[in-house]
């Protein structure tokens, strides 16, 4: 049975510094379970399968972090989280992490006191509207309704694109995806806007997806990724170098397949040994052994290889790389290096 949580009078930034001086790596290993808020359900990204097991391109990241600090990719306990209820569930303790493509924004990074540790998904506000409505820019939803999910940045960035130019709308806010997705194909709105990476998702899950058309604009910036309180630096150093492992090993040609078998022969690459643990105390530095990157790397695979596998063009979401691709490949993911 839950706890429930009294927040009182509360702020998030207080809640965030009572939660964050417990010491989150000794609450996670003395509890055995990682306790990972992530989206109510969001295809590639976060969404349970048909065995009821989370599976996405973000679930990856809480289960890399699994591996890295308790040995097992599978001891995570994972919190469905809203727009509105998210903040509250990781400030409160309820969560040690979020990983729910949430905007890295100034006034979540600085007001609410939480540390964004990376981006994994370079995003951007888009709409998707009926096929049949015949619109073919989002310049000519004027007088629409939309369905957004409030407590979010795309509800202020709806707000800011229609009043920048002289356009009207009326919002039908909702609190989940999943709502979204049940009103815009009950008509209820003419209109759903949310990350582009969201409407390719929501849509390749529709009964014909052709039937509908994610219009050409992409009005804001939306640099997702994990995040954790402000005040517990070691866990944050933990779950940012999770993620910068998992993209250096894309750099470097480390996979889930050949990890060990580059652990156990090494490298001539001094780089790819320090990741891997064959190199140096990085590890320990961390209040963590010497394989955690490699077990991290062998649970879900590279970033190349999570992406591939979640998202992907090869699977039904079907995105591009794009911005997501290596900075070798012209992209903006980028690890700061293993020394």
């Amino acid at each position: 049975m839950k706890k429930t949580v009294f927040l009182g009078a509360l702020t998030l930034s207080g809640l965030a510094a009572v939660a964050a001086s417990a010491g989150t790596l000794d609450d996670v290993k003395a509890r055995g379970i990682l306790n990972c808020g992530v989206t109510t359900g969001v295809p590639g990204f976060a969404a349970p399968n048909a065995s009821g097991e989370w599976e996405g391109f973000d679930v990856d990241v809480c289960r890399a972090v699994a591996a890295g600090v308790l040995g097992d990719p599978t001891a995570v306990e994972f919190v469905p989280t809203t727009g509105k209820t998210r903040f509250t569930a990781l400030a409160s303790g309820e969560i040690d992490m979020l990983a729910r493509n949430t905007t890295w924004t100034f006034s979540r990074d600085v007001d609410l006191k939480f540390e964004f540790i990376g981006v994994n998904y370079y995003d951007g506000q888009g709409f998707m509207v009926p096929k049949e409505l015949g619109v073919s820019s989002a310049l000519e939803l004027d007088g629409a309704t939309v369905c957004i999910q409030t407590g979010t940045t795309t509800e202020l960035n709806l707000a800011d694109y229609f009043r920048s130019n002289n356009i009207s709308y009326e919002p039908v806010p909702i609190e989940t995806g999943a709502e979204a997705v049940q009103q815009y194909n009950a008509g209820a709105c003419d209109v759903y806007t949310t990350d582009a990476s969201a409407l390719a998702a929501q849509r390749a899950n529709f009964p014909d997806p052709s039937a509908h058309v994610v219009l050409p604009e992409i009005v804001s910036k939306e640099p997702l990724g994990p995040l954790v309180r402000h005040g517990d630096n070691e866990w944050g150093d933990i779950v940012r170098w999770t993620l910068n492992a998992l993209i250096s090993a894309e750099e470097l040609g480390v996979t889930s397949v050949n990890a060990a078998g580059l652990a156990a022969d090494g490298s001539n690459n001094p780089e790819i040994n320090r990741l891997l643990g064959t190199e140096s105390n990085l590890g320990e530095q961390l209040g963590l052994d010497a394989d955690w990157a490699k077990r991290a790397i062998e649970a879900v695979g590279n970033y190349g290889e999570s992406f591939a596998r979640n998202i992907g063009e090869s699977t039904p979401i079907g995105l591009a790389r794009g911005l997501n691709a290596s900075y070798l490949d012209g992209g903006l993911i980028y690890s700061p290096p293993f020394r």
